[in-house]
This record gives structure tokens, sequence and C-alpha cells, in this order.
């Protein structure tokens, strides 16, 4: 492990991703097809999903390792070395018969034209292995952050909830789906408008919002919900108080990765000892400065800290 701080050790667990951008100039319509035509010059290959997580989480100053299945292939070796290259250590398990998650973007005049996804459930037996190196990592790490993208690696994530809950973890789940049930016992859960929606169904006003919040918290025995609002900012909703943050976005040019960002932070500024409403403030700015960047990027320290 790499030392970086004397502050936590945190492992990421999730849906491990390579993001591809290919960047081109749009200067004519296609003749076969009323599409633009891009001429690629230059393209980028950053860490995706729950590798993103870890990245915003390295780039904070903390050290992590992530665990994830990748293919055997040329995008799973690009993962592990982009991991290796941000100090993270990866813990990835190897699927044969699956190929990485990549996500291709193709961007012309800083707009993003097409995205082509690459993806495959991976079989049984990997993420029973995975479950298994999984109670053995528990124990060197102080904080568990899930990353659910719905792409089969959390499969398992109730009973990883329940092992780290047994040894005193504190974890916390970005989610995804319409069964919030399987994340019973966190002590974080943080979706978005759309993801609450789909589980609780719609309000109308604050009042009834923050009964379904809570509602819902107590149902899957979740110490704390922090629903994201992009543009309406965040609301926390807890056993005995409620607490509303506004955005803080300068200017949003690009949302893809901002909830990996605030989970980042979340977990991050709670390893290092900070009160809940202070380390949700933190996450807050954080993805008030990510929004403002193009694709999955980062937030580093100096940047939520200036002198």
């Amino acid at each position: 492990m790499s030392s970086k701080s004397a502050g936590p050790y945190i492992l990421i667990v999730g849906d491990v991703m390579l993001d591809r951008y290919w960047f081109g100039d749009v200067n004519r319509i296609s003749p076969e097809a009323p599409v633009p035509v891009v001429l690629i010059n230059r393209n980028e290959e950053r860490l995706g999903g729950a590798a993103n997580v870890a990245r915003n989480v390295a780039a904070l100053g903390a050290d992590c390792s992530l665990m994830g299945i990748v293919g055997d292939d040329e995008a799973g070796m690009i993962v592990e070395s982009l991991l290796n290259e941000a100090e993270i250590v990866p813990h990835l398990h190897v699927a044969e018969e699956i190929s990485t998650i990549v996500k291709l973007r193709v961007i012309g005049r800083q707009q993003q034209l097409l995205r082509l996804d690459f993806e495959k459930r991976p079989p049984q037996d990997v993420l029973d292995n995975a479950m298994r190196h999984y109670r053995t990592l528990l124990a060197s790490h102080d904080i568990v952050v899930f990353s659910d993208y719905g792409k089969g690696a959390l499969d398992n994530v109730a009973g990883m909830i329940a092992a780290a809950k047994a040894a005193g973890k504190t974890t916390l789940v970005d989610p995804k789906g319409e069964d919030f049930t399987r994340y019973r016992g966190a002590t974080f859960l943080t979706p978005n408008k759309s993801e609450l929606r789909q589980v609780v169904g719609s309000w109308q006003d604050e009042e009834e919002l923050a009964e379904k919040a809570r509602n819902l918290r107590r149902q899957l025995d979740i110490e704390w919900l922090l629903l994201t609002r992009s543009e309406e900012g965040m609301s926390l909703f807890g056993e005995k108080e409620t607490i509303h943050i506004p955005t803080v976005a300068r200017e949003v040019f690009d949302v893809s990765g901002a909830g990996d960002t605030v989970i980042a932070a979340l977990a991050t500024m709670l390893g290092y000892g900070k009160p809940v409403a202070e380390a949700i403030d933190i996450a807050n700015r954080a993805a008030g400065i990510v929004v403002g960047k193009l694709g999955t990027a980062t937030v580093t320290a100096e940047e939520l800290f200036p002198q």
C-alpha cells in the first residue's frame, strides 16, 4: 500500500469501467446518412465507474484500493495500469468469459455526439471468488464504498454490507435500480432524484419528499440518506435531523461522474474524522467543482481547500 497520508484506508467495491474519449473536428455531414462526420485527432482513457470513485479518493490524498471485475483483455490491462499510476491498490478479478466494461464517447466541438457501451455481466464463479476475497480485505480497511452501476459486480452487495457492518466498518452506497432492500444496513445511501423516485414514487412538495425519505431510511435501517439534487443541491436525512445544502456549481459543463465525486469526497472526509454535516458540505463543494470539467474528472485537495 502506498502511504500518502496518516488518514483512512478506503476500499471501493463495484462496477469497474474504462472511459474512452475520442475527440475530433466536425466540418461536414456524411453523404451516406444525415449524421456528422467526426475526424478524430486525439483520444483519452480514464478510469470510470467504481474506478472513478477510487480515482477521486486518491486525488483527495487518501489511501485506497479498488476491488472489481475486468475481462482478460487490453482494456482490463489499461485499467490496472491507470490504477497503479494513481497509486490505487488494484484487487481486480479477471473473468475470461467477459470483456472489461468500456464506455466510448465521441466528442466534437466540446459536445458529446455519441456514446458506445461494451459490457457483459460477470459469471457467478467469479462473483463468488470476489466475495471471498472481499472478506479478507475488510480487516485492513476503515471505510467501504460500494459503487453500483447495475452491471453485476455487486450482485452480492447485501452480504458484503452485512459483513462490513459486522466488522464495524462505515459503509457508503451509491445505489442503482428499483430494489434498495439489498443495501439494508448501510451507513450512508446516496441516491439522486431519479433513483429515489424509482423506489418511493413521486412527491409533490418538500414535506412529502422528507416523509418518504425518512420512511425509506427507517425501513432499510440506513443511518443517513443523502439525496443529491443537481441544481437544488443536497438533502441529508437522519434519525433526528434534516439538512439542506444549496448547490455551489459555478458553471455546469458536464455532470457525468458527479455522483462518484460526491461519495468519494464524503467517504474521505468521514475517514479524516469530519462531522457528518461538514463532510456533506465539502462533498457538495467538490461536486460543484467537478461539473465544471469535461467527462469523468476529479477534484484535488488544493481545489477544495485553496490556501
